[in-house]
C-alpha cells in the first residue's frame, strides 16, 4: 500500500466573520477510500480547497505525511502527490483519449524537454494500463469531445492517475451519470483505492453505499458523524440536519 496519511485537526476557515470550517478534524490513512457527505454549505468544498492549498486555514493543522500543507501553495501541493478532480470534467475535447492521457503523463516539464519530447515505451504502457483501468481501452483514438458525460469523467480520473498521485480528491463524480455509468464509476474508484488514497465528495447515497467505505458527514463546517453508511444513516443528528430534509 502506497501513500501518506492525510491529517486535519482543529481546522477553521473564517471569511468575514463566517466560519466555513469550524474546528474540523479528519484522518485518511494511506490507500483508504473515504466518502464525505453533508448538506449544501457543510464545508465539503472548502475542506478540499484547504487540502489543495486554494484556501489557507485561519487556524489548525493540515499535514500530508510529514509535510505541512498550510505552508505550501497549490503548485507545490500538486507536485507533492495530491490530485483533485472537480465536478465538471475538464478534458481537451479536440484531442483523443490517448492524447489527453499523454498530456497528463508525469514527465519533466519546460521548454527543452517539450522540444525533445518523444513518448517513451514506459509511458505508452502506462497509458494502455490506465485506459484499461478506466474502461476506455476501445475509445483510445476517439476525440474526447464525442465521449458521453460519464466517459469524460472517467477520462479525467485517468488523467489524474497519469500523475500517479498518493491522494485523489474527487468531487461529485456521478452527478448527471446514467445508472450504468454510476455503477462503473463505483467499481473504478474501488479498483483505484489501495493503490491510492481516495476522498470522494458526493450526494448520491446509493453510490456512497456502493463504494463500501468509511463515511464522514460534515455539517456547518465541522464533523457531525463518521462510520459506515449504515451507521451515519441511522445517526439521529444526520437524519435531522441532512437526510430528513
Amino acid at each position: 500500500m502506497k501513500g501518506r496519511r492525510l491529517y486535519l485537526d482543529g481546522v477553521s476557515v473564517v471569511f468575514d466573520g463566517f466560519r466555513e470550517l469550524n474546528n474540523l478534524a479528519l484522518v485518511v490513512e494511506p490507500g483508504e477510500m473515504r466518502a464525505v457527505i453533508g448538506p449544501n454549505g457543510a464545508g465539503k468544498t472548502t475542506m478540499m480547497d484547504v487540502i489543495t492549498g486554494r484556501t489557507r486555514p485561519t487556524s489548525g493543522i493540515v499535514t500530508f505525511g510529514d509535510m505541512d500543507l498550510t505552508r505550501m501553495d497549490e503548485a507545490a501541493i500538486a507536485t507533492l502527490g495530491i490530485g483533485r478532480k472537480f465536478q465538471k470534467p475538464t478534458v481537451f475535447d479536440a484531442l483523443t483519449v490517448f492524447e489527453n492521457l499523454e498530456l497528463a503523463l508525469k514527465a519533466p516539464r519546460g521548454p527543452i524537454p517539450c522540444l525533445r519530447w518523444l513518448l517513451p515505451a514506459a509511458g505508452r504502457a502506462r497509458i494502455d494500463e490506465v485506459t484499461n483501468d478506466i474502461g476506455l481501452a476501445d475509445r483510445t483514438h476517439d476525440r474526447a469531445g464525442i465521449l458521453s458525460h460519464g466517459q469524460k469523467q472517467w477520462l479525467e480520473i485517468g488523467m489524474m492517475l497519469m500523475q500517479d498521485p498518493d491522494l485523489m480528491l474527487v468531487d461529485e463524480p456521478v452527478a448527471g451519470m446514467t445508472d450504468a455509468e454510476t455503477e462503473h464509476t463505483a467499481k473504478l474508484l474501488g479498483r483505484i483505492a489501495g493503490r491510492h488514497s481516495v476522498v470522494v465528495v458526493e450526494h448520491d447515497l446509493d453510490f456512497v453505499r456502493a463504494l463500501n467505505c468509511r463515511v464522514t458527514v460534515l455539517h456547518e463546517g465541522t464533523l457531525l458523524s463518521e462510520g459506515s453508511i449504515d451507521h451515519v444513516q441511522n445517526d439521529p443528528r444526520v437524519v435531522e440536519v441532512y437526510l430528513g430534509r
